[in-house]
């Protein structure tokens, strides 16, 4: 599998290489988050100055990359430092995933209410 990888051009990137794919993927979710943020706040402003219907597919992709992105990174950051006597878990996962739990919980419950009241915006 290894040769076959190599045959299709693939080799182990060397420190330059690693950093220079590192800012640039940093530069990529940078534009992504600003373009689904701009997106998002384009659907708001439709449902509330012309009474559309709410696209939800900029909010999902917004929250969604933001939650992979942090989750990815606390993840890493945990098992980077795991077997190192000398540092502390500066990652509290489980702490961090209860509270993203309690904020998901608060706001599809306060969401779920003003469905059920009947509220329009």
């Amino acid at each position: 599998m290894k040769n076959f990888f190599k045959k299709l051009g693939f080799r182990k990137m060397d420190e330059m290489e690693q950093q220079i794919a590192f800012k640039a993927q940093r530069n990529a979710l940078v534009f992504l988050l600003i373009a689904l943020f701009v997106w998002t706040l384009y659907e708001s402003y439709k449902v509330y100055a012309l009474h559309t219907s709410l696209n939800l597919i900029p909010c999902f992709l917004l929250v969604a990359a933001s939650s992979i992105q942090t989750l990815s990174q606390l993840i890493m950051t945990r098992n980077a430092v795991k077997d190192d006597e000398d540092s502390f878990e500066t990652s509290p996962l489980l702490k961090i995933i209860i509270w993203v739990c309690v904020v998901v919980g608060v706001i599809v419950t306060i969401g779920s209410a003003i469905i059920i009241m009947g509220v329009k915006l």
